[in-house]
């Protein structure tokens, strides 16, 4: 059964009513088995942070914290229902898309965001931690043409933003450069994460694209000795969602996202789960639900 879709600027549904609302997140990402990552992961960070988090799944992985055993996307028209079921009633503040698996999802995904006005925050998922591909290359391509223009915010890794730009990042100026190139394509505004680095600290970039310029800004916290990383970058990207629906704007969302994310490996840095890479402690000290007050029609 094809389900309407109404606009959505504003205050988007006819039913609406004057009355509290829970602040809404959309997670459209795959299922991480083990729970550190994926959409589990989302969900634990929407609720640590005070907002009702709803999903949109891409796709079923079987992995644990020593990585991806296997993987199976969703047809692409399960996940178009779900995207629109949420949107028609749920009503999100805000989008984060992680995994998409292949090019079929991909497209099902950006043809039905288009029909919406929402802020987006884009993880490009491309590889495990472990090494196990989870972005065809075809859909990759998708990703960087019609998704990446529609998002407010793309949160690449390292090894993401090579694989996105095809350029070194070495340097200062390449990263730059490299940003600049997203921010060509569409992008209004580029985290280039550095938790893959070296070092005592690890330093992310905020670039934003604003009527003076691209701005840069850097967020650093010191490095954390512990094997428990699984789904940091889920983890990341589902705070900065999380803090945007709640109202702040991009820059105050993504510093205050890297307080949480660091918190939260620290709390979980020295507790033992699987054999391997561990998640981090997302409800280390979960807020209450937060909520707003929406206009009446």
């Amino acid at each position: 059964m094809e389900l309407k879709v109404n606009d959505v600027e504003g205050c988007d549904y006819p039913r609406c009513k004057s009355q509290r609302r829970y602040c809404v997140a959309l997670s459209i990402a795959g299922s991480d088995s083990s729970g550190g990552a994926g959409v589990q992961a989302d969900l634990k960070t929407f609720s640590a942070l005070g907002v009702y988090g709803a999903t949109a799944i891409t796709a079923i992985t079987a992995q644990n914290t020593e990585g991806v055993y296997s993987q199976m996307p969703l047809p692409a028209e399960m996940v178009q229902s779900q995207i629109i079921a949420v949107m028609e009633d749920i009503a999100p503040r805000v989008v984060k898309i992680g995994m998409l698996a292949n090019v079929e999802v991909a497209t099902a995904v950006a043809d039905t965001l288009a029909r919406y006005s929402i802020p987006i925050v884009l993880d490009p998922v491309m590889v495990s931690s472990s090494g196990h591909r989870l972005l065809s290359v075809e859909a990759q391509k998708v990703l960087k043409r019609r998704l990446l223009p529609m998002s407010c915010l793309v949160t690449p890794n390292i090894p993401e933003m090579e694989a996105l730009t095809s350029m070194p990042l070495s340097t200062a100026e390449q990263k730059r450069a490299a940003a600049h190139y997203l921010i060509d394509l569409g992008a209004r505004a580029v985290l280039l994460k550095g938790g893959h680095e070296q070092g005592d600290a690890k330093t992310d970039i905020l670039y934003r694209n604003t009527a003076e310029g691209i701005l840069e800004s850097y967020f650093s916290h010191r490095t954390i000795s512990t094997r428990n990383i699984h789904g940091t970058g889920c983890t990341l990207s589902s705070a900065i969602a999380a803090y945007v629906a709640r109202g702040l704007s991009l820059e105050e969302a993504v510093g205050a996202a890297k307080e949480y994310i660091g918190a939260a490996i620290a709390a979980g840095a020295d507790i033992a789960i699987g054999r391997g890479f561990g998640p981090v402690n997302h409800l280390f000290n979960p807020l209450t639900m937060q909520t707003y007050e929406e206009p009446k029609l």
